[in-house]
């Protein structure tokens, strides 16, 4: 028997609302999204995540852009993980499966039921309760990020992302986003009032990320940067 196997055995009599309402129940619910976690991507290798909004349509440009990456990406010997939803995360599992890589879901249980998209190999396939647990799988099976526009959730992830890098909890690795458009003036104000009006940030957290329009400005960031560093897990 597995831990995994242990830890939902010990509460597996119990209604998900009992666990919820239990804080140290919740801790074995929390252990066993971890332990499903680790063991499942500690097997798939090298992967980048693609993030971006779930409403995305498909005639949008930035899912064109999305499946193209994530092509390109695999080609390179990478998997591509995203949320496992609909919109740019559909489009970059697409890309992927369809260019014959490894795409991989970490799906969230949320109360609108989200159901994962079609292009995910169920062994490819985790679903999480918790965002926090689904994000530090991100984190540390990722080679890098590369984010398309996308509301709160997005923004989440990457700040989180930048906030980790910046004060080294864990290793760098490239942040590419997507869209000049969109992202330019949201860092020009952060340049401009983070930065130079309030000194809340340095010169060279800025540097962290980078700003491009297409497929293979994001690729080759991805690739030039792993020119000079190996790939592995980043804590």
């Amino acid at each position: 028997m597995t831990d995994e196997d242990r830890i939902r055995e010990s509460f597996e009599n119990k209604s998900w609302q009992e666990i919820k309402s239990n804080d140290s129940w919740g801790i074995f619910k929390i252990m066993s999204e971890f332990v499903q976690g680790y063991e499942k991507f500690a097997r798939i290798g090298p992967c980048v995540s693609v993030f971006g909004s779930a409403r995305t349509k498909r005639e949008n440009i930035y899912y064109e852009i999305a499946e193209e990456v994530a092509g390109k990406l695999t080609k390179f010997g990478y998997g591509i993980i995203t949320g496992g939803g609909p919109g740019i995360m559909e489009a970059a599992n697409k890309g992927a499966l369809e260019a014959g890589g490894k795409s991989v879901g970490c799906n969230i249980i949320l109360e609108f039921e989200q159901a994962p998209n079609k292009y995910i190999p169920e062994e490819n396939l985790v679903s999480f309760d918790y965002f926090f647990v689904r994000k530090v799988m991100f984190m540390k099976y990722s080679q890098g990020f590369i984010v398309f526009p996308g509301g709160f959730g997005t923004f989440d992830e990457l700040f989180e992302s930048i906030t980790l890098i910046q004060t080294k909890k864990i290793a760098s690795f490239p942040i590419v986003l997507v869209g000049k458009d969109y992202w330019c003036d949201m860092f020009k104000w952060i340049e401009a009032k983070v930065l130079n009006d309030q000194h809340n940030i340095s010169p060279s957290d800025l540097d962290i990320f980078h700003i491009v329009n297409t497929a293979d400005e994001a690729v080759k960031v991805i690739n030039e940067f792993y020119q000079k560093y190996e790939h592995k897990p980043n804590f």
